[in-house]
Order: structure tokens, then sequence, then C-alpha cells
């Protein structure tokens, strides 16, 4: 009796540390399309580190957002955004909030809180997607930086195949 009271609390520490480690530090998103090639294929599992630019905190209802040990978003970064539907979307980061950029012949400036928007604002577009425009992507919906792609799985194959042996651990800027 002893010994299995002993292994349920252990199964159970284990189970609590795996899911805050998911929860708040690390998380894997699945790219279901070939939009984003070369840079991400259909099949890639993508580790994005939620520490990156900081741990959001708060959102809708009792408590306000804001981020613990906040970051800028550098250029170049490729990001895990949540949009209002719930769906995670991987984006490049084109400008930062404050740099004048060309939208349609016109210059603008990316909003911000250095030029009296209530939150900085980036300019982003879907790495591989250079027929789609970029678009402004508010800072409390980034989830974190894409750091690695874990594996690569085709979606047709059972999970004992379809493994792509050279898309394995590999490192994101």
């Amino acid at each position: 009796m002893r010994s299995t009271l002993k292994f349920l609390l252990a199964l159970t520490v284990a189970f609590v540390l795996m899911f805050a480690f998911r929860a708040l530090m690390f998380t894997i998103y699945y790219v279901d399309s070939t939009g984003m090639e070369p840079v991400f294929l259909s099949g890639d599992y993508v580790m994005v580190n939620r520490w990156s630019y900081g741990l959001r905190t708060g959102g809708e209802g009792i408590f306000s957002y804001g981020r613990l040990c906040r970051q800028r978003v550098e250029r170049g970064d490729l990001i895990a955004v949540d949009d209002s539907l719930g769906n995670v979307h991987l984006f490049e980061c084109l400008a930062q909030p404050g740099d004048s950029i060309k939208v349609q012949g016109r210059t603008l400036i990316v909003p911000g809180l250095c030029n009296c928007a209530r939150q900085d604002y980036y300019y982003v577009q879907a790495p591989g997607r250079a027929s789609q425009p970029p678009l402004f992507v508010p800072e409390h919906s980034i989830i974190g930086r894409a750091c690695l792609i874990v594996y690569n799985h085709a979606p047709q194959h059972p999970f004992w195949t379809g493994y792509d042996k050279r898309r394995f651990l590999l490192p994101k800027r």
C-alpha cells in the first residue's frame, strides 16, 4: 500500500512539473501548411521559447496583460503569434515599434509606446509568403521565439513511420 502511494505521488509530481514546464517555458506547435517554405515545411513540429521576450501574464478578465523580464522582438526573429481565435501562426519580424516602413508607396511609423500608442506593435510577415502583405501584430499576441524544429512527420503516415531524418533537432536563429 505504501509503495503504491509513493508511486502515485511521484507520478503526480512528474505530471505537474511537466505541465508547468510546457506551459511556462517551451511549447511545441505543428506547421500544417506548405506556405512557409523553405523555413518551415508541412509536418514540422516547432519548439517555441515562451521566455524569450518575457513571460506573458494576465490578459482578459481580472488581471491585465504584462510581461515579466520584458525584452523586445528583434528584426529577423521567427515568432509564434496567437490570433484572437486561439490559432498560432509563425511570422518573421520585419520592423520594431518606432521604425519607419514603406507601405504601398507611403511611409508609416510602426506604432508603439515610444510614439503614443497604447502598446507596442511589430510589423511581421509569414516566412515564405512574400505574396501576402505583412501585417501589424500587437505585443500581447506574441507567445515567443521559434527556436528549434524538433522533428518533421508526414501527416499521411502512421506515427511509427514518415519521419524526415534531415529535419530532426534543427536550430533556428
